[in-house]
């Protein structure tokens, strides 16, 4: 049983796409030369690179059993797939922009009949019409930016991460039509008839992103002290106390706890008296 999991050959969520799969346990075999098609450290796995814009159709039309691609271009393909998981990276959202010197500046502004520029006509078309609005959409395949200023459009509709490519080219968001992030998705055939190993490289990847931000704290204290150690200490279901073979009532305290919290918690727990204090990064929480 083959699992072919399809992932973007460019751009910015290749790479973190790639090293997601690898820290779930999903490693390539050849990380320098990218082939169409390549071999995982998992026999039944393989991966398949390609746009992403065309993974979306890819998964659902059974070409691939699994795919990473950016939620907007999921929902513009308009297909029939199974959403797993939002991986949380690739964030950027969808939004319609007029020039500054435009009237426009909120959405009730739009007009009737509006002409609207995007490589994302569905999406666009579906969120004005459902709000009221009808217009007329011309679609490009690139430098949007560009078509209110030379008659095209009175608008744009455009993917963006920090609004600065907007702001650089005199352009103001007037709405968000869609936020989105790189999702894993699944062909719904494929899903049911290999879920379990399916499953086993969801949770693979779960793992990863559960995992990121967290610490292991661990440390010897004396037991005298452990309840005010278990107040100190935060944990997913409290702190895990086990004995050490020592004459000296000492146990071993350890929890995970939010990176941000570290430097308070580990402070705190020296007041209190804990020692051997050791933070270890973890790679998956299962």
């Amino acid at each position: 049983m083959e699992i072919k999991i399809a992932l973007p050959s460019k751009g910015r969520i290749s790479d973190p796409a790639v090293k997601l799969l690898s820290k779930a346990g999903i490693g390539l075999k050849d990380t320098v030369n990218r082939r169409l098609f390549s071999a995982t450290f998992d026999q039944q796995i393989n991966v398949m690179f390609t746009r992403a814009s065309d993974i979306p159709e890819f998964v659902a039309d059974g070409a691939a059993d699994l795919g990473m691609t950016g939620l907007d271009l999921i929902r513009e393909k308009e297909v029939r797939v199974e959403i797993l998981e939002d991986l949380g990276f690739g964030k950027s959202k969808l939004v319609l922009a007029a020039p500054e010197d435009s009237d426009i500046n909120q959405l009730s502004d739009v007009k009737e009949g509006s002409i609207v520029a995007t490589e994302f006509p569905h999406l666009t078309e579906k969120y004005l019409e459902t709000n009221g609005i009808p217009v007329k959409i011309v679609q490009l395949s690139g430098s949007t930016e560009i078509a209110p200023f030379i008659g095209v459009s009175d608008l744009i509709s455009d993917l963006t991460s920090t609004g600065t490519t907007l702001k650089m080219n005199h352009l103001k968001i007037v709405e968000t039509i869609l936020k989105s992030s790189v999702h894993l998705i699944a062909n719904p055939e494929s899903y049911q008839e290999k879920k379990d190993k399916i499953e086993q490289i969801r949770t693979g990847i779960r793992g990863v992103l559960d995992a990121e931000g967290k610490k292991l704290v661990m440390m010897n204290v004396d037991e005298e002290v452990l309840d005010e150690v278990k107040k100190a200490m935060p944990g997913m279901s409290g702190p895990t106390v086990s004995q050490v073979l020592s004459d000296n009532r000492v146990v071993a305290v350890h929890a995970v706890v939010d990176e941000h919290e570290v430097f308070q918690v580990v402070n705190r727990l020296k007041k209190i008296g804990a020692r051997d204090i050791l933070v270890v990064p973890i790679e998956r929480i299962i």
